[in-house]
């Protein structure tokens, strides 16, 4: 499993992970562009035989940062590679001087609430029906 942050030649086969991980509320290649082009966001993915298994992406201003983008295709989840995505997003935003960083995450995802929370994410409030679906996200913050 090979490390490394992203290019914009990645963005085609990132939205179709994107896609297959999130089909109600993916993140399309002009997003992901968006944010890539941006100047302040973070980018890191895993890689195996050349296929992308697992991305992140983090925007950052001003100290703080907000992770956007975490994924892992199904058949690599619960190896690890989601740990070793946020671990690399974190060493590089502590490069960028980011203090703290912000996510949302949909109630119902007990599965990644339990990561984020191991982690050392905290969670802060609830934004009420916050997704498209109506369904409330948890708000999480982590310091540096």
């Amino acid at each position: 499993m090979n490390g490394r942050f992203w290019t914009f030649e990645d963005l085609n086969e990132i939205a179709q992970l994107e896609r297959e991980c999130f089909p109600e509320d993916a993140w399309n290649v002009r997003m992901l562009a968006e944010a890539f082009l941006s100047g302040r966001f973070l980018g890191v993915l895993l890689e195996e035989d050349g296929a992308i298994t697992a991305y992140g992406g983090l925007n950052y201003v001003e100290g703080e940062g907000e992770l956007e983008l975490i994924a892992t295709a199904e058949m690599y989840r619960r190896c690890g590679r989601a740990t070793k995505v946020l671990d690399d997003l974190v060493k590089e935003a502590k490069k960028k001087g980011v203090k703290r960083i912000f996510l949302e995450v949909r109630v119902s995802n007990t599965s990644a609430l339990m990561f984020y929370l191991k982690y050392g994410f905290q969670g802060l409030y609830a934004r009420s029906r916050y997704y498209a679906n109506g369904e409330d996200a948890i708000v999480m913050k982590k310091e540096l």
